[in-house]
């Protein structure tokens, strides 16, 4: 199995286009292709910085011409979560065409979609590129080699892997951002290539409140490491 990450540009997707309209960005929480009928059905969660902008972005969402179903379930803030169901575009059918599948979630922000696909050989994958290029932009980031006993463990350890997303997330932006920059820094290395006062430097603050960010931070990120062990099979 051939796994591609592709940085995409759909002239045809709803997504896309309202994204490079709107400060808004999409991500996949679940995801369904129907090829006979020709549509994708999808629950995305809808994020901006701007409540105003992201009603503005759903409107236009729901309003797109290859829109055939909307659905509203919450909005609060700049966070929304939808139910769709679109036209298939002109990329999804190529890649199914060609026997590809999706082998990850989608993120779409700025005008651009983040995919991850399967094929199972290397000249199926060279034909639907070739085909991909008549009718969209892509840059290819990453191609692997992907053997079923990796996806199978990917597949039975997602739970563990959930947890650790999920303290990543909830990590806040200072704890983030001090973690971070320690590690880009050389702080984690032995030795040391940074200490807590060149971090404290580089966010104007003490190296006590340094420390304390860095404190919490970990305390979360280690917290779901253990309880990923536990789960991993």
């Amino acid at each position: 199995m051939l796994d591609v990450t592709m940085d995409m540009e759909q002239f045809d997707c709803p997504f896309i286009d309202t994204s490079a309209d709107h400060d808004v960005s999409f991500s996949a929480m679940h995801w369904q292709l129907d090829t006979a009928a020709e549509q994708l059905e999808t629950r995305l969660l809808v994020e901006s910085p701007d409540r105003y902008e992201l009603g503005e972005g759903l409107s236009a969402l729901r309003d797109h011409e290859n829109m055939a179903e909307y659905r509203l379930f919450s909005k609060k803030d700049g966070t929304a979560v939808i139910r769709t169901v679109i036209e298939e575009t002109n990329a999804m059918s190529t890649i199914t065409d060609h026997g590809g599948y999706i082998t990850g979630p989608f993120r779409i922000a700025d005008g651009s979609e983040r995919w991850q696909v399967g094929f199972d050989d290397e000249e199926t994958t060279e034909d639907a590129l070739h085909e991909l290029e008549k009718g969209n932009e892509f840059v290819v980031e990453d191609r692997s080699q992907l053997s079923m006993e990796a996806l199978f463990d990917t597949m039975r350890n997602a739970n563990a892997a959930s947890t650790m997303l999920d303290a990543c997330r909830d990590l806040t932006d200072v704890e983030r951002d001090t973690i971070e920059t320690a590690a880009d820094a050389g702080y984690f290395e032995s030795p040391r290539e940074a200490t807590l006062s060149t971090l404290a430097d580089e966010f104007d603050v003490s190296t006590a409140a340094v420390s304390k960010n860095m404190r919490r931070g970990e305390k979360k990120l280690l917290r779901s490491v253990v309880a990923a062990l536990e789960r991993l099979e």
